[in-house]
């Protein structure tokens, strides 16, 4: 896992602003989130005028660094000289602000991470006019005398125009703070080169790597140097080939010579534009026509345009989410079907029904806390939208009542002495009721080690900000209405009723949770133990499974 310095929008965009979030920002008016990561919060704001920007600010910590201050001023300063087509143009700042925030231009798309999760590879030829666009993005940036440091699937934004590559610069400014001696890593382990992963200057041939990686990602679905631990990973970029087994031959020429060793033996930008104009698959033409996404991802896009114009107002309360709504709010997050382990052909752009905009979000995100209502001395918190409140069993469930005849029902949660330590088919024990307590919230759960370890060491885990859980980008969560959760109980709710939200003061002593890792191989179940005041302890039992068959 690595640092983010400001969250790319999800798929569904536009998160509700939270009671701690302020209301104006340098002028702009905040009306949405659009993510979060572990160096600060990014909103949907307002200019005066009424323009959208993506105004990111700085976490507190960062802001009482002096070294950072200073150094994001410098980075600023440089990004505002880039100009490039495809790039995010970063608009207006705050180096002197109480907390330091940046607006730059607002991109209504996903990112390729988010694209190629819930869609697959992408193909031939739509890769190839992503390497020249990005290429000529990262020209404008290295032309302007910043290393981008940090180029991946989460910081290029897919607009229906080409790509827009984002949060240029800003990883040097956060290379200068103490905070990467406590596991803040700069960079990302999969796409990372190798002179980075051995602690050497960075230079434009290292974003080249990056851009290798990136488009062996989106090319492939998986990364060249394979998933896993930081370490493995980083190994395998400096002293393995990469794997290029699932990308199309087609490619496997670009990528290695993105992908060599050594830096002096990596193309210019320049080259990579000229090899993706001349390939067959691009029939010697560089063009986002109509045609170039496939329409999947197109209509996907489209979707983003509806933008809102007053902050995002927070879900209703209930107690229970309806079947309803968990068909609604399945796992294909843009409301199309789920990603085939076949790839995307383009295909003519015609018209598609939009589906309504989710709100639900798998960057590194903090995940947004919903609105608790109390009935007598009880709490119960909220996990619906109102947005899918159309059915009449969702507008019972929202009011308290019960579904009507026919409905459904959510997956049962027991709540036995203890956490059960019931197996479902082809799923192995890993930790059972594992005690741990996170001191701060500096310090994140490792879900796959069973231990806690410094923010942003562990490549599956649970960590806190702002009085809010958050989890990976690729991680699913579900929540049991009552009681605790079994295994059989979490292999079903997070097929059928996932969640976005993961809200930590809601979560009270001797609520269950659990949350499933990409590709479904591991489960965690988290029963809250103990919590304290936000920025204090909490403590949590793990049960975790691995699936072997």
């Amino acid at each position: 896992m690595t640092a983010e310095p400001f969250g790319a929008p999800s798929p569904t965009a536009f998160q509700a602003l939270s009671p701690d979030d302020p209301r104006e920002v340098g002028g702009y008016r905040l009306c949405a989130r659009l993510g979060a990561g572990g160096m600060g919060l990014v909103y949907l704001a307002y200019t005066p005028g009424g323009r959208p920007v993506a105004l990111k600010v700085v976490r507190p910590e960062l802001a009482e660094d002096p070294e950072f201050r200073h150094r994001f001023a410098q980075e600023v300063a440089s990004a505002r000289r880039i100009h490039g087509l495809y790039t995010a143009q970063v608009v207006d700042a705050g180096t002197d602000a109480a907390t330091p925030w940046l607006a730059t231009t607002f991109v209504p798309g996903p990112s390729l991470q988010q694209v190629v999760h819930h869609y697959g590879p992408l193909p031939e030829r739509t890769v190839l006019l992503l390497l020249a666009g990005i290429a000529e993005a990262l020209q404008a940036i290295h032309a302007a005398g910043v290393v981008h440091r940090d180029l991946k699937p989460g910081n290029v934004l897919v607009a229906a125009d080409g790509p827009r590559v984002i949060d240029f610069g800003i990883a040097r400014a956060a290379d200068a703070s103490p905070l990467t001696g406590i596991g803040l890593r700069i960079g990302s382990p999969g796409f990372m080169a190798p002179e980075q992963a051995l602690g050497l200057s960075a230079a434009p041939a290292t974003d080249v790597f990056a851009l290798g990686a990136l488009i062996a990602y989106v090319g492939s679905g998986t990364p060249p140097f394979g998933d896993g631990p930081e370490p493995a990973s980083l190994y395998r970029a400096v002293h393995e080939e990469p794997d290029l087994s699932h990308l199309p031959p087609g490619l496997h020429e670009l990528v290695r010579l993105c992908l060599a060793k050594r830096p002096e033996d990596r193309p210019g930008t320049a080259q990579l534009i000229e090899a993706a104009r001349r390939h067959p698959a691009t029939g010697g033409e560089l063009r986002f026509s109509d045609d170039w996404l496939p329409q999947q991802v197109s209509s996907a896009i489209r979707r983003h345009s509806d933008l809102p114009t007053t902050p995002a107002t927070p879900a209703p309360p209930a107690t229970v989410l309806s079947p309803a709504l968990a068909a609604a709010d399945a796992p294909t997050r843009l409301g199309l079907p789920a990603p085939s382990p076949t790839r995307l052909q383009p295909a003519p752009d015609r018209p598609e029904p939009a589906a309504p905009a989710r709100r639900h979000t798998r960057t590194r995100t903090v995940l947004l806390t919903t609105a608790a209502l109390l009935v007598g001395a009880a709490a119960a918190f909220v996990l619906l939208d109102p947005e899918y409140l159309d059915d009449p069993d969702d507008q019972n469930v929202a009011a308290g009542l019960a579904p009507s005849a026919g409905a459904a029902t959510a997956p049962s949660a027991t709540a036995p002495a203890t956490t059960a330590a019931t197996t479902a088919p082809g799923y192995t024990a890993v930790h059972t009721n594992l005690e741990l307590t996170s001191p701060d919230p500096s310090y994140e759960f490792d879900l796959k080690a069973g231990k806690v370890t410094a923010q942003d060491a562990s490549t599956w885990y649970l960590g806190r900000h702002a009085g809010e859980f958050y989890i990976p980008e690729d991680s699913d969560a579900y929540v049991a209405p009552t009681g605790r959760l079994t295994l059989p109980d979490c292999v079903k709710g997070v097929e059928t009723q996932p969640v976005s939200t993961l809200p930590f003061n809601a979560l009270r002593t001797d609520r269950s949770f659990c949350v499933r890792a990409q590709g479904g191989q591991d489960i965690a179940i988290v029963r809250i133990l103990a919590t304290a005041a936000d920025d204090g302890p909490v403590r949590i039992s793990l049960t975790s499974y691995h699936r072997s068959a």
